[in-house]
């Protein structure tokens, strides 16, 4: 099916010609003409799924008819983070270059003034963080009493960061019962409670399991005690064939951290964390997205709805301690239909949150493996299979009659006596030390054998 079985409006499908799309998504197939047809919906989807278009599209042409007025605009898109926000009003002109629709973006770490300026203008599409935009009200630069329609996006990401009641005391504020359009990948109770509240016999829509990963996704591990991620994180990058990554950390302080580290090393990564200015915070964002920019290591402020092509790796430097999060991390990579990898780096400690996650995201994480295009061996160093019945010849061809090896001295059997003692860990000559006495119980395997091969020759 295109998008012009939909009900879009020339101009639109002109705009989305433009932008390079064909063909509509399952959630944009099944959301577009009921929020055509006005009414309310419940749309349950998990990243990368196209839902920001999903509403885009057809609020274009539902507020291409009628005019705002100043301080009071006509709908209100409600979103939990600065990126989310800049990222939808990118969107609206985007698909809107055909259209005179104004959009105004209120959100912390910009200036006020600008904003105050913008909503002076008169405004079709406001995108909001919900502190900024009560802030905004309390000063009287807004009011909400001509709201058409309202979307409340990224919902259970509102709930985690602490926002529904912001969010309930801005549905308060609006007039009436304008059109909601209300979106979540996770459905728990809160939000449940709160579609009950807001919606008015929703058109409900779930493309996927709210639990599920993305089945471009490949899953994978490797054995990494704490004090050594930094070491293997950086062979990983090196040597596994990462053309671009996200590298999620669990805390502010280890992005900082990791992100010191790769620039010791001569590699091209910079930071993103909630602490930085909003300003830099999306320099770094267009730097990576434009592939200027190699590695990024973020907070979980990055693993939401941000739509950035092209991400080869997602690399967990910790084990994330919600199921959810870890959907979406990964949710950045395997996008559009392409191949992805998402690799954990776990300490032995970690074994349950893996195990947890397994079965919360319905996948299997396995051990990290050869994917080098050089190479078609596995990364655990094997003989070829050519030379597998030779290895099973030798004891056959030994004389059974042979006294020899039973005369030998006694003395000379002693390994197999020592066998059983503990055996010092063996350091490579770039100092990443093996794993054997680190991996845990049930982890399988040693660290990789490439981890171990010496550096590429980049800049450390």
């Amino acid at each position: 099916m295109s998008f012009e079985f939909l009900g879009l409006s020339d101009k639109i499908l002109s705009a989305v010609a433009a932008a390079g799309y064909t063909e509509p998504t399952p959630i944009q197939m099944q959301v577009i003409p009921s929020i055509l047809m006005g009414r309310d919906v419940l749309g349950i989807a998990q990243t990368g799924t196209g839902k920001t278009a999903g509403f885009t599209l057809p609020m274009i042409d539902i507020l291409a008819e009628g005019r705002a007025k100043a301080r009071i605009p006509r709908s209100l898109i409600l979103e939990p983070t600065r990126e989310l926000a800049v990222q939808i009003e990118e969107s609206f002109n985007k698909y809107g270059k055909n259209h005179k629709l104004r959009c105004a973006l209120l959100i912390g770490g910009t200036s006020m003034e600008d904003q105050i300026k913008a909503l002076n203008k008169s405004v079709d599409v406001l995108v909001a963080t919900p502190g900024r935009l009560l802030d905004h009200f309390g000063r009287g630069n807004v009011m909400l009493n001509g709201i058409e329609i309202l979307v409340i996006d990224e919902a259970d990401r509102m709930l985690d960061m602490g926002f529904i009641p912001d969010v309930e005391r801005i549905r308060k504020l609006i007039l009436g019962k304008p059109q909601t359009l209300f979106f979540s990948a996770t459905m728990p109770p809160p939000i449940k409670k709160l579609t009950d509240a807001f919606l008015d016999d929703p058109k409900s829509v779930e493309v996927s399991s709210p639990t599920r990963t993305a089945v471009t996704v490949e899953h994978h591990y490797v054995p990494a005690p704490r004090r050594d991620k930094i070491k293997i994180l950086r062979k990983i990058l090196e040597q596994a064939h990462v053309t671009s990554a996200l590298i999620f950390c669990n805390r502010k302080r280890d992005v900082t951290t990791v992100y010191k580290a790769m620039q010791k090393f001569g590699l091209n990564a910079r930071e993103l964390h909630g602490d930085m200015e909003q300003s830099l915070r999306l320099e770094v964002l267009n730097l990576f997205k434009s592939g200027e920019v190699d590695y990024l290591i973020a907070s979980d402020v990055a693993a939401r709805g941000l739509d950035i092509k092209d991400v080869s790796h997602v690399i967990n430097y910790d084990v994330p301690m919600v199921v959810e999060d870890y959907i979406h991390r990964i949710g950045r990579t395997g996008r559009a239909g392409k191949k992805g990898h998402a690799i954990l780096l776990l300490d032995p400690r970690e074994r349950d949150l893996m195990e947890r996650i397994e079965r919360g995201a319905r996948c299997k994480i396995l051990p990290l493996r050869d994917q080098r295009p050089e190479k078609k061996a596995p990364f655990e160093k094997q003989p070829p299979e050519d030379k597998k019945s030779s290895r099973e010849k030798p004891p056959a061809q030994k004389p059974p009659t042979q006294k020899p090896a039973a005369q030998k001295p006694e003395f000379k059997k002693q390994p197999e006596r020592t066998a059983d003692k503990k055996k010092a860990p063996r350091r490579h000559p770039n100092g990443v030390q093996e794993m054997e006495d680190h991996q845990g119980p049930g982890l399988g395997g040693h660290v990789p054998a490439f981890l171990m091969q010496p550096s590429s020759g980049k800049k450390t």
